[in-house]
């Protein structure tokens, strides 16, 4: 069975491409359709990542106080690093 093709076969995919970014941008740009403010997706984009930003940044500083008490009982010799290494 023949493919057939609208323009040509590397020029197909490159209109779709193009149509769907045209429609997006009209979509957000058009007083009646666009998103209210604070809700494009550039907006929307920059939020998450400025959350998941400070998600990372409080995970950071947690595993920094683990390391930092872990590293305090291996001194003082209590936990369990310490009573397995002693079993063996």
């Amino acid at each position: 069975m023949a493919k057939t093709y609208l323009l040509s076969r590397t020029l197909d995919p490159i209109l779709g491409i193009f149509t769907g970014l045209l429609a997006f941008h009209l979509n957000e740009t058009n007083p009646r359709s666009a998103p209210i403010p604070g809700h494009t997706l550039r907006e929307l984009i920059a939020w998450k990542w400025n959350e998941n930003k400070e998600l990372r940044q409080i995970r950071d500083r947690e595993d920094e106080n683990n390391n930092d008490w872990e590293r305090v009982t291996r001194e003082l010799g209590v936990g369990s690093n310490v009573e397995s290494t002693e079993k063996k």
